[in-house]
């Protein structure tokens, strides 16, 4: 019995020692393995960290790359925002003297009156007869009254880059003069009967007048002014008389001088006064028609 109990506790001691050495043997193997579990999931951690930052990274230059294109492409608008500011400033420039021009109304209607002389007593077939001097020898007036329009129209602000602020203008004008309407005609074609067939003195009545049609040009000086004198140097001037000469002449060409002065009264309407001379080369058939006008004009800007 002492026997089997020595062998016994032999055997347990024995199994105590193989479990101990089992224990050594496979402890460090199950530590290595639970270590190399853990290390594996910490590289798959650090993979999944590097990916995410390689992710976010990659976001992070497309986002550098957006902003990169909308500072180009706001850079851009404002180069073409300032390319339009530089070209409206450009057309405000050349804009502005043409609606200053348009507002100083550079063509005009304007229409004439005042007085008119004649430098010489006028003559004619129905007032005196040099021809036949019978009968009544009456003639009018060398001072009467005259009416008359006209159209100027711009042709250049600085006489073609020579005078700055100087215009030159067309001017087409017209105008009646008249110096008596109540002239006795002379006894041989201005009788009624004529006195050449034996008829007592019965003088007809005859208005002497005068039409004429002039195309000068006009010399404004001080553009951009409310106030602008002028001066006509020289201008065609076609005459037309009545009653005609005795030798039934009644066209007279001649030159045309003038000066006056312009103001801007309101909005599109303008004030002046003006003087002119008409001159013509000496008499025709007895008649000189030198003479000279001085008045006023109410002019419409357009």
């Amino acid at each position: 019995m002492k026997y089997f109990y020595k062998r016994k506790r032999i055997g347990n001691g024995l199994i105590l020692v193989l479990l101990l050495i089992c224990i050594v043997a496979f402890v460090p193997q199950a530590l290595a393995h639970d270590a190399a579990t853990r290390i594996r999931h910490l590289e798959q951690s650090l993979q999944a960290i590097q990916a995410e930052l390689e992710k976010l990274k990659s976001e992070s230059a497309q986002s550098a790359q957006k902003v990169q294109n909308i500072e180009q492409t706001t850079n851009q608008t404002v180069e073409k925002v300032n390319t339009i500011q530089q070209s409206n400033a450009v057309l405000e420039e050349r804009i502005e003297p043409i609606i200053s021009r348009t507002d100083q109304k550079d063509r005009m209607l304007f229409f004439r009156g005042g007085f008119t002389h004649m430098m010489n007593h006028r003559n004619g077939v129905t007032i005196e007869s040099q021809v036949l001097p019978i009968g009544a020898q009456d003639r009018p007036d060398q001072n009467g009254w005259y009416i008359g329009a006209g159209l100027d129209w711009n042709l250049t602000d600085d006489v073609w880059g020579v005078l700055p602020n100087t215009s030159i203008f067309a001017e087409l004008m017209f105008e009646y003069k008249e110096f008596g309407h109540n002239i006795e005609g002379n006894g041989a074609v201005g009788n009624v009967p004529s006195m050449l067939a034996g008829g007592e003195l019965n003088p007809i009545h005859v208005t002497v007048n005068q039409f004429t049609l002039a195309a000068s040009p006009k010399v404004k000086f001080f553009k951009g002014s409310k106030l602008r004198p002028w001066i006509i140097p020289a201008g065609l001037a076609i005459h037309v008389l009545s009653p005609p000469t005795q030798s039934i002449t009644y066209i007279q060409p001649g030159v045309q001088f003038g000066a006056g002065l312009d103001y801007h009264l309101w909005k599109n309407f303008y004030i002046g006064i003006d003087g002119r001379y008409q001159l013509t080369a000496g008499k025709v058939d007895g008649v000189n028609l030198n003479g000279m006008t001085a008045g006023g004009y109410l002019g419409i800007g357009f």
